[in-house]
């Protein structure tokens, strides 16, 4: 698996830009040019890596010459100390760098850590956990990256992929039955329509419109049930809406196809990870 270059190191330059401003004025002032250093890079906490060809990225979009020694792969799961990476280099571009790569490195690890998490709560059971469009501006291709890393599924990338019609939608149109037909009319026949519903009077008018996909809205598990049989296989059913590490495994026992998870890229603590000078490569 691959982060999209095309998309990435735009990303980086505009994070280095609004870290670096009009110069690194510390390492400037302290650090000659030629100085050369070794720092390692670990985990202060168990958790899944995601990230490393960014972190990669980062230092060599500060300078080309900085190497960098992997020493987990991109997915593992990890203890609490544990090398992540060995970083040689120029010392001014190894400080200039730090704090950028770490930010990328210890966000996209939590994101990946928590979706674990919950992948592994549903083992073996016939349902897909995926993200949604709650994610930082400007860093949803790594932060959807870093879910898929961590055994989830991604849902539609913007809203220029999929038709999904929301609760504000049908207040604006009038009805799921009108605004199906709507949709319908004006898109290839290769895009999906979903409809979020919030009872079962909306349920029977989306399965009677046949959208492709349902999703059932912060619905008990009884109601998830209901609305399970009365679809009957005929559209993807997706729950949705305050589903926890603690809820996820009862939702899925009701038989829904997809679990959307906001929590996966909304409310993430990054995994603590730091990155430790263990000397200097200079003569005096």
């Amino acid at each position: 698996m691959k982060v999209n270059r095309s998309e990435l190191l735009p990303i980086i330059k505009r994070a280095l830009r609004e870290d670096i401003g009009t110069g690194d004025l510390t390492t400037e002032t302290l650090i000659k040019q030629q100085d050369q250093s070794k720092a390692i890079i670990k985990t202060k906490e168990t958790g899944v890596i995601a990230g490393l060809e960014v972190v990669e990225l980062v230092f060599k979009t500060v300078d080309s010459n900085v190497n960098l020694e992997f020493l987990v792969n991109e997915g593992d799961q990890v203890a609490s100390n544990t090398i992540l990476a060995k970083v040689k280099g120029s010392t001014a571009a190894l400080l200039t760098g730090e704090r950028v790569a770490l930010n990328f490195l210890q966000r996209m690890s939590g994101i990946t850590t928590k979706t674990k998490k919950f992948c592994d709560s549903v083992a073996g059971l016939n349902v897909r956990i995926t993200d949604t469009r709650k994610t930082t501006p400007s860093l949803r291709s790594l932060e959807k990256y870093a879910v898929k890393v961590g055994g989830g599924y991604n849902h539609r990338q913007g809203l220029y992929d999929a038709v999904m019609i929301k609760d504000n939608h049908l207040q604006a149109v009038g009805s799921i039955k009108k605004a199906v037909q709507q949709a319908r009319n004006n898109i290839s026949h290769t895009t999906k329509i979903e409809v979020e519903t919030e009872n079962l009077e909306q349920v029977k008018e989306a399965i009677k419109a046949k959208a492709d996909i349902i999703m059932l809205d912060n619905m008990g598990l009884e109601l998830l049930r209901t609305a399970v049989e009365l679809i009957e296989g005929r559209a993807i059913v997706e729950a949705s809406g305050g589903i926890t590490i603690d809820t996820v495994v009862d939702v899925a026992k009701t038989g829904v196809d997809v679990i959307s998870v906001g929590a996966l890229t909304h409310s993430i603590d990054s995994l603590d990870i730091s990155l430790d000078f263990q000397g200097s490569d200079n003569n005096g």
